[in-house]
This record gives structure tokens, sequence and C-alpha cells, in this order.
């Protein structure tokens, strides 16, 4: 072949590969773009009675006007299967146990954790035990997701990645986003941390536990009932370190497998200020709820319009978050009232022991003889593999999960496993107009229990718990696990609505709630503690409450985006004191660098950095020999979360107590020199040493898209949000951590809507051509204010009623 017509043949080659390139691209794109939501024009569907407009503005905000809120549900159903079906597709199958049916093998161990709960029955139940409307409410949005979905021009463009189908949903599967939302604020359904107190209790002292897991009252802000007393440190004869026997490699390995102290959990920041100290007279509002975070955000922009006699002009206006799988306003204003929640962290799970029938491992004892154990075989289906049967054996108090710490077997009481905790109750707070009218509904809502915050137009604010399902206990210490087969023993019934705790207009107008303790005494007994944060949040909230006399929104949002490192200040200065004469470089480069103390936890702060670490370190030390005593016996002890230790560290470190001092360290100083050691070692070993250890490098937005780690890392970048450095952390009002943090920003005074401010990360839309990916997420991650209320529309779309 001569070298021309080897060059015409490597030309002609070359044009047929860009032609199938340009194909590929071109097909991708117009699969791609086939499946975003239509946001113009007029539609035909079955379903409302009269035609619903849908507008659109620049970041995607949704306003649904309707003749009644039924077309407006059906229609909001419409929008969320437009915008955001995959999302809502993952939630019910998380909870349903089902999701290795659409991703394969590896999700198959999160769904067997799951479908031990058999939550889809837990769904079906709760579904036909509703009210009628809300039944009607769940069916007409049903019908608004399908017929969304089948109007696009192409499936949801993850399907087309996964080879797979939508599937259809269901009435039910309403009730099963709720349930991921059980599993995501309930310990995943596994009540972990009341294990873990089992273990220390049966090794430990129950004096020296007491103290190693009892709360901080330098840093607890309740809203009554005063603070915890302080711990007492268990004396030499109680317990003593220097004559158990701890093998010091064993030490060694157990604070190695100690996982950072600040672990992040799901939890929220909520606020508000009376009328009487507000620019505009009526209460204000302020609600960021922490989660982990996703492209799309977990919530959906929506203002939602419909005649409404209850409200003051007839036209019911209600602005916020709506949940894509339900047809409610989670958190936002109506106009007269204000609402928003944050997680209760009270006790929602017990462990039962289960006492077996010696002649038939079948039974199980219970107060009145024996009962059966119940069996189900769970067949969970797996793309491209086998099906997997997973044996369940339920009781009547839940199924059987784990094993005390003496081998006999523990089923989970939780609520979560109880169809009648589950209902759209909430959707009423469209209709509510003040507090004390918010507060009465609060104990009906079928969901998992809450701090409901709620401000109105009147200048009133409120707190209370939110859910229906508060249990009665009798006879046994929650913290542990008991035995229910004896008489008077267990959960013997719900709280009343008279029985939850509530503070109404407290005399300075302020109230707060961040995952701490609210409350005490007998209303604590109640509630339960079920890993309350230690505080610091909610008492830096309370004293920026405290700092101001007058508010309007954005004064909120400051103190939302409030990153003053006042937690770890105490940190630096004993930093600062166990350095004072160190010797070492690379001490006296940790020393210099912390010296001048920024408190901020801002994205270019090194000191912030190297004290975080220093104080990670110095709770792995002290708490290692105490864990290794728990891993000798139990392999997979881990501290209880959520909550913390640092009451109990901090004691320590200064009160120095001999006995409870690990034997590898002649003194308290030594220890917290090697903790000093291993961060200079550990940080400084990387490029540019510890003046480069920024805190940004560390704390950045990890904002992803699900499926983008599956992809190219091309394609994956496009999918997720920029990784860029963010101010924050756990122990202070602007929670952030890499893929988590504040999932929505609320500031809102009912009545003034167009004052409000409400940011989310990750956009409104899952699909990546559509004008609204990633719309709104820059503001998040600035603390930029975006406008609560719409835009001006962008985008019209009618969906008018098809002849009959």
């Amino acid at each position: 072949m001569t070298t021309k017509r080897r060059f015409r043949w490597f030309q002609a080659l070359s044009i047929l590969l860009l032609i199938a390139v340009i194909g590929l691209v071109v097909t991708g794109w117009w699969l791609l773009a086939g499946s975003r939501a239509q946001l113009d024009g007029r539609q035909r569907v079955n379903g409302p009675q009269h035609a619903v407009t849908i507008t659109r503005d620049a970041l995607g905000t949704a306003t649904i006007t309707g003749q009644s809120r039924d077309d407006v549900t059906y229609a909001l159903g419409y929008v969320h299967a437009q915008e955001r079906f995959f999302p809502m597709d993952l939630m019910r199958r998380v909870s349903a146990g089902e999701l290795s049916e659409l991703v394969g093998p590896a999700a198959l161990d999160t769904d067997i954790k799951h479908r031990l709960h058999r939550l889809r029955a837990v769904a079906e139940a709760a579904y036909a035990a509703l009210a009628p409307d809300q039944k009607r409410a769940l069916d007409l949005y049903r019908d608004g997701v399908n017929a969304g979905l089948s109007n696009l021009r192409e499936k949801p463009w993850e399907y087309l990645l996964l080879k797979a189908k939508p599937r259809p949903w269901r009435s039910e599967d309403t009730m099963l986003v709720v349930a991921a939302m059980y599993l995501d604020l309930n310990d995943d359904g596994r009540n972990e941390r009341e294990l873990h107190i089992a273990q220390m209790r049966a090794v430990l002292p129950e004096s020296l536990v007491n103290f190693l897991i009892s709360p901080d009252p330098n840093w607890e802000a309740p809203l009554k009932d005063g603070i915890s007393p302080s711990p007492v440190i268990p004396a030499a004869g109680v317990f003593d370190l220097r004559h158990v026997g701890t093998q010091a490699e064993s030490t060694k390995v157990a604070a190695t497998s100690i996982s950072s102290v600040d672990r992040t959990y799901p939890g929220s920041n909520s606020f508000a200020v009376a009328g009487s100290i507000s620019r505009t007279g009526s209460a204000i509002l302020a609600n960021d709820m922490h989660l982990s975070l996703r492209v799309p955000d977990i919530w959906f922009r929506a203002r939602l319009r419909y005649p409404d006699a209850s409200a003051p002009k007839g036209e019911r206006d209600v602005v916020g978050v709506t949940l894509p799988g339900t047809p409610a306003l989670v958190a936002g204003s109506n106009g007269q009232i204000a609402w928003g929640f944050t997680n209760s962290y009270g006790d929602w799970m017990d462990w039962v022991r289960i006492q077996r029938d010696p002649k038939n491992a079948n039974h199980y004892k219970v107060p009145d003889g024996w009962a059966a154990i119940e069996p189900h075989d769970e067949i969970i289906g797996i793309k491209g593999a086998a099906p997997h049967t997973l044996h369940v054996e339920d009781t009547r108090w839940g199924p059987m999960l784990a094993k005390d710490t003496d081998g006999t077997p523990l089923a989970l009481a939780w609520i979560g496993d109880q169809p009648h905790a589950y209902n759209i109750a909430l959707m009423q707070l469209e209709h509510t107009g003040s507090v004390s009218a918010a507060l009465d509904l609060a104990p009906t809502f079928g969901m998992p229990p809450q701090n409901f915050l709620v401000a109105d137009s009147a200048g009133h604010i409120g707190w209370t718990i939110a859910g229906n399902s508060i249990p009665m206990r009798t006879g046994f210490d929650p913290q542990l696990p008991a035995d229910w087969s004896q008489p008077n023993t267990g959960w013997t019934g719900w709280a009343a609505a008279s029985q939850y705790p509530r503070v109404v207009d407290p005399a300075d107008g302020r109230l707060w709630t961040a995952n701490n303790r609210t409350v005490g005494s007998d209303e604590l007994a109640l509630l339960g503690e079920g890993g309350h944060d230690v505080g610091a949040r909610a008492q830096q909230i309370r004293d920026d409450l405290r700092a101001r006399a007058d508010f309007g929104p954005g004064n909120l949002l400051d103190i939302q985006l409030d990153d003053h490192a006042l937690f770890l200040s105490r940190w630096q200065q004993l930093l600062q004191t166990t350095l004072a004469n160190a010797q070492d470089p690379a001490l006296n480069q940790l020393r210099q660098l912390t010296a001048a103390w920024r408190n901020q936890a801002a994205p270019d702060s090194v000191d912030y950095r190297l004290v975080h670490a220093f104080r990670d370190e110095v709770h792995k030390l002290v708490l290692a020999p105490f864990a290794a005593q728990m891993q000798q016996r139990f392999p997979d002890f881990d501290w209880p979360r959520p909550g913390s230790q640092e009451a109990a560290v901090w004691m320590l470190i200064q009160q120095q107590p001999a006995h409870l001092l690990d034997p590898a360290y002649h003194d308290w100083h030594a220890l917290l020199l090697q903790a000093a050691r291993n961060v200079a070692d550990t940080l400084g070993k990387q490029p540019g040493a510890l003046a480069a250890r920024t805190w940004g490098e560390e704390n950045r937005a990890g904002v992803r898209h699900p499926l983008s780690r599956a992809l190219p890392g091309f394609i994956g970048h496009w999918l997720d949000m920029p990784d860029e450095p963010l101010p924050g952390d756990h122990n202070m009002p602007r929670v952030a951590a890499p893929g988590f943090g504040a999932s929505e920003r609320l500031d809102v005074s009912p009545g003034h809507e167009d004052e409000g401010i409400l940011e989310m990360p990750g956009g409104q839309s899952d699909n990546p051509l559509s004008p609204f990916y990633g719309a709104g997420h820059e503001d998040w991650v600035h603390g930029r204010p975006t406008r609560l209320m719409p835009g001006e529309d962008r985008h019209t779309l009618v969906l008018e009623p098809s002849p009959q």
C-alpha cells in the first residue's frame, strides 16, 4: 500500500471514528435532554379538577397555583417526579431494603440491615390505617407522580445508566420516604449506642461508666430545668488502671480504633425571636437542618397557593421546602406561622431480652406465658445475581437483631416499626394560624419525634416535641436491655398530648434548639436520653441571640453562619500550656502556629486545624485504656454515639488522677505531650508541613451525586458540586463537614415572607442539563442571602384536566 493510499485509509478511519463519537455524544445528549422536566406549555392530565399553573423562577422554585389543595397536591407530585424521581426512588428503596434490585450486590449489606425491619409491610399497614382525607392526598400525589414520570420523553437518565426501568409510585411509598427519615434520624434502626453502653456496664464499674458518658454541664443550654450536675471521678478503690493488667499493645490498638470524637450525625439548628424584639413586630424563625448532602439537595423549594377560607384573605399561600416523595411542606411559612425542626435525640428504641422456651425454640416468654416467634423469609432481589433470602424472626416487641452481653437474643422495640407512627398530619400546619394551635397539633404528627419550633405573625414563639409516638415506660432501665416478659415491664402505651413538654413565649423572647438536651427532671425521663449533643452549639446560639435586642431575618442568618471556635478555645490554651517548655523543633513549631488564636473555623485557618487535631488525639489517648478493656471482651466495641465524652476527658486532664491515667505515661503531662507529638508527626509529614495544614484542606464541601463515584472521573466531576473549602465545624452554629451540613438555611418572619431567606446546596433538579442543576449552591457555600420568595417567573406550565 502506497503512502498516499495509507493516508487516505487513515483519514477515512478518522472521519468514521469522529462521526461515531459525535453520534454517541448527540445520542447521549438527546437521551439526557429527554429526561428534563417540561417547564413551559400546556399538558393534559387525568387527576386535577381544574387547571393548575406551575411557574418557575431562576432558581427553579416551583410556584403551584390551583383551585384546591387536592389539585395542588397532584401537581406537586407531578413536579417532584419530573425533577426528582430517581432520588425519591432511592429513598423508598433504602428504607424497604430494595436497593440491590437497582444497583446490584454493593447495596446488599444495607438492604439486609433495613429489611430486618420489614418497613414495606409497616408502610402498607400505615397507609391502610390512615384517615380517608390523608389516603386521598396520598392517592392524588401518587397519580401526579406517575403522570409526571410518564410524561417525560425519556425515563430519568439514571435509569439509562443503570439499565433499569423505573417502578411506578404507590401511595404507601410516601410512608417509606417517612421511614427513610426514621432510619436517618434514629441510628439507622440499630440502637448501637445502647448496645455499647451495655458492653461498658458488663466490663467496667457502674460509677466509672456513668462518669465516662456523663453530660458536660459547662456546655449545656436547656430551655428549662437547669444544667446537669458535674461528673464525679471514681476513686482508685473503684477502678485503677495501674492494676488492671491491660497490655500496652492492646491500648495502642484501641487508640487507633477510636474514630474521630466529632463524627457526623443528623442534627439541626432552630431558633426564634419574639415579635417584641423583631423589627417587623412578627416573630422570626430560623432553621437549618443538618443532614448528609447530595446532588440534588434532599429538599425541594416550593410555593403553594390555593383557596382557603381559614386564610386571612381567603387564599392560602405557603412557601418553604418540600420533601420529594411526600406532599407536605416540611419547613416554611404560611403567612401566619413559620415552623422548623431539629432532631430531638430522645430515646425511641429499647432492647428486649428474649427468653426462648427450652422445650421449643420457636416460642419465647411473655407476661402471660409463651408466644410463638413469627418467622419471615424476606427475598432480596439483586441485580446481576441470585436473590438473597433473609430469615427474620419477629416478636411482639420487634425483630430480633442482636445479642446481649451474655448471649441472650435481643429484640428491638422501635417506634419506626409501629404503623401508627406514620401519617401526613404535618400538612395541617398549612392551615394553622397561631403558635398555640400549631403546638396542639404537634403530638398528632406521624414522623420521627423532633424539636418543633413555631413563630407567628402576632409575635408569639413556642417549642414542643412533634411526633405521635413517645413511649410510656414501666419497670426497667431504658439505657440497658431488659426482660419484658415480667409483668408491668416495658412500653405500656403512648404519651398523651397533655404530657408533651412545651415552652411558650419565654420572658426574654428567645428560643433555641440544636440537638441538645432541652428539658430536665420528669420531662427528660419521658423523652429519654438518645445521645444529645454536648450543647456547645446550642449555647453559642443562645448567647448570640442574647447579644442583640432587635432582629431581622438577616441577623438570624448571621447566627446560622457563626463559625467562631468558642468550644475549642480552652483546648488552644491547654495546647499552649503543654508546649510552653517544649524543646523539640516540631513541637515548638506547633506551639508557634497555634499561639495566635483566631477563634474561627475559617478555611485558611491553620491554628484551628491543629488545635482540632490536638483535641482529637487527647480524647483518643485518654479513652484508649478503657476501650482496650472493653475490646478484650467485645471486639466490636465503639464509644456510644451520638454524644460526647468531653466532660470526662476534660475533667481527667484537669484533675489528673493517677489511677485513671494510661500506665504507659508517667504523668498526665506526658500524655498531653504525646498527643501534641502525634499531631506534629502526622500532619507535619504531609506536603508543606504543619504551616500548610489549613482547615479548608480537610473541611471541604464533598457534595456529590449518588452515581458520580461509579462513573469516569471527568463525568463524575461534572455531576458533583465544586469541592470547595468550607468554614464551620460540629460544635458551632455553622455545622460543616465533607458531604454533611446545613441542607437548608431558612429565616422567615410570618407575614413578611418577602424579607425571608432560603439557602440550599445542590440545586433543585437532578438533571445536569436543567437550568436548575446546582442553582443557588454558590450562595449556600458563601452564605449569601437567597430570597425565600420566588423571583420573576421564567417558565410557565399549565396542567389541564383531560376531558372526562
